[in-house]
């Protein structure tokens, strides 16, 4: 999954994934209730073999904060690499998922099963993932000019595809809005959690789940990657140099909507994470690095749930915050400091 520039630097990548475990185990043993490193292998081989239980801790670990932090990571992985495969393979730092409307997409599909039907649990998970599939492949064919493949028109142009994502978004936060000024108190509070990107009824099962699909979409993110490098020179160099350029880029869409839509699924629309991941990953690594973009996708959202769980109850009274509420407070300059650059390169 490494692109070829990266070859000079793999040690920057193998720092980043060290800090990654090193922040898992620091999100896991620090905080609010601190455990020690002997004590946390107690906990989870008594907990793996049926051993005696450590009354409060055992529960604190293995139900709270392991699977939250497995979660975490996770999801930070997903966001990261969906983000990297669509600014990568469309040449533009804002075709990330959450900026051209997938994510979006995930968030109404679970607001009407939350606010319409009365939906809880893994029926959210699932609408939020059929919303973002259906609202990408919408994106796709809009930015096609309706046709998938077979001609030169059926490519999903960057700029068009940023345009139409940007659209469809707005006109979906409308629905939102409206549902939401529709419920009642209650499922109105329940439903705004879960739009800010929420770790906190993280589980177990939840884990697994997303564990699995995680097994099979990050080795196909490392096969359907590979003529991403020449996808950058162009479509026509691309043809020319024997890729079939609309198949490839639509593997690299259904692959990267994927993991954005199981990670939304798994935990809401957490901000900003895939959009920032891969900007900051080539800035570390000096390329458009892959497994970069998913370690600091995974220390973004794990440094975000530090904060957003210990470190803003002792500034807030006890207020337990949203993990997305911090990674969008980090990625809105971000993206107003990429415009400003942007725009001093133009001029």
């Amino acid at each position: 999954m490494e692109q070829r520039g990266g070859r000079g630097r793999p040690h920057r990548t193998a720092v980043l994934a060290a800090a990654v475990v090193i922040l898992f185990f620091a999100s896991v043993l620090l905080g609010s209730y601190t455990v020690t490193i002997p004590d946390f292998f107690t906990i989870v081989f008594n907990h793996l073999t049926g051993g005696v239980k450590i009354p409060g801790a055992s529960f604190i670990v293995m139900e709270n904060k392991l699977p939250r932090a497995v979660i975490g990571t996770l999801i930070g992985i997903a966001f990261g690499l969906a983000g990297a495969l669509f600014q990568t393979m469309l040449r533009n730092p804002l075709a990330s998922p959450d900026v051209i409307g997938i994510s979006s997409g995930a968030s109404a599909a679970a607001v009407v099963a939350i606010v319409v039907f009365g939906a809880s649990g893994a029926a959210v998970s699932g609408a939020a993932l059929a919303g973002a599939l259906a609202v990408a492949a919408l994106i796709y064919a809009i930015s096609s000019g309706g046709k998938l493949r077979g001609t030169r028109r059926g490519n999903a142009a960057g700029n068009r595809l940023v345009l139409a994502g940007v659209g469809i978004a707005a006109a979906l936060q409308a629905v939102v809005s409206f549902l939401m000024s529709r419920a009642d108190i209650r499922t109105a509070a329940d439903t705004l959690v879960w739009l800010n990107g929420s770790l906190n009824s993280a589980s177990w099962d939840r884990a697994g789940v997303l564990l699995l699909a995680l097994a099979a979409l990050v080795p196909a993110a490392g096969v359907v990657a590979a003529p991403l490098r020449i996808l950058e020179l162009g479509d026509d160099a691309a043809a020319g140099l024997g890729v079939r350029v609309n198949r490839a880029r639509l593997a690299l869409v259904v692959t990267a909507v994927s993991l954005a839509a199981v990670a939304t699924a798994a935990a809401g629309p957490v901000s900003f994470v895939a959009f920032l991941a891969g900007p900051i990953a080539r800035r570390l690594t000096g390329t458009a690095s892959l497994p970069a973009s998913a370690f600091v996708g995974a220390l973004i959202v794990l440094a975000a749930d530090y904060v957003a769980a210990n470190l803003a109850p002792l500034l807030l009274d006890g207020t337990v915050l949203p993990v997305g509420v911090i990674t969008g407070a980090l990625g809105a300059p971000f993206l107003l400091w990429l415009l400003v650059t942007a725009n001093r390169k133009e001029a």
